[in-house]
Parts: C-alpha cells; structure tokens; sequence
C-alpha cells in the first residue's frame, strides 16, 4: 500500500534549522505532486509550500518564504523540507501529502504522511 512516511522533526532553538524528509513507497513516486502542510495544536492545517513532479518547481507560503526549500529526489523516492531561520511560531506538526492531480488544497490530497514534531524554542 502507499505510505508516506516523514522523518527529520525535533526540537531547535530560533534561528535554527532542520531538514525533515518525506519517503514514499506503493506509487508511481514521480507522477505526484508533493506538498508539505503543517498543523500547530488548536489551529487546522495550512499549507506550507510544494513542488512539482519534476522538481523543477516549487511554491510556498508567505509565512516561510526565504527561510524554506523543497527538492525531490525522484531515483530514491524522497521529498526534503529544508527549514532554516526557524520562529517559534513554525512549531507544528509537519505532514508531507502527495497529489496526481494539479492541486494541492485539502480536498485534492491522495495520500497523507503520519507527521513528524517539529518544536522551535524562543
């Protein structure tokens, strides 16, 4: 079956950076757009940027712009989230998602990974 399965979280202090990655198995792996959301306790997931199947692209959103990266390795399969800069409000689950579709809102998502914990400490 398909499994998504993110790793890479932990705790930083501000300013920081972390590399969380996102490996996928049970898919046409370079047929997906792969997109990143995360989710802060009491509040619902946001997108947080994503790139397209080739890698040759890439979109985020105004909160991490500058400070975040995505690349893909599409030969292993695996999708990276390079975060520097970190606040503390970038504290959240992280969950990788992957779409066969052009969208990458909520509702278009094929696949979901199980999420990783990402805490950044003022």
């Amino acid at each position: 079956q398909v499994q998504l399965v993110e790793s890479g979280g932990g705790l930083v202090q501000a300013g920081g950076s972390l590399r969380l990655s996102c490996a996928a198995s049970g898919l046409s792996f370079s047929m997906y757009l792969i997109s990143w959301f995360r989710q802060a306790p009491g509040k619902e997931r946001e997108f947080v940027g994503r790139i397209t199947r080739s890698g040759s692209s890439t979109y985020f959103a105004d909160s991490v712009k500058g400070r975040f990266t995505i690349s893909r390795d599409n030969a292993k399969n695996t999708v990276y989230l390079q975060m520097n800069s970190l606040k503390p409000e970038d504290t959240a689950v992280y969950y990788c998602a992957a779409t066969i579709g052009p969208s990458t809102e909520i509702r278009y998502i094929n696949h979901w990974g199980q999420g990783t914990q990402v805490t950044v400490s003022s």
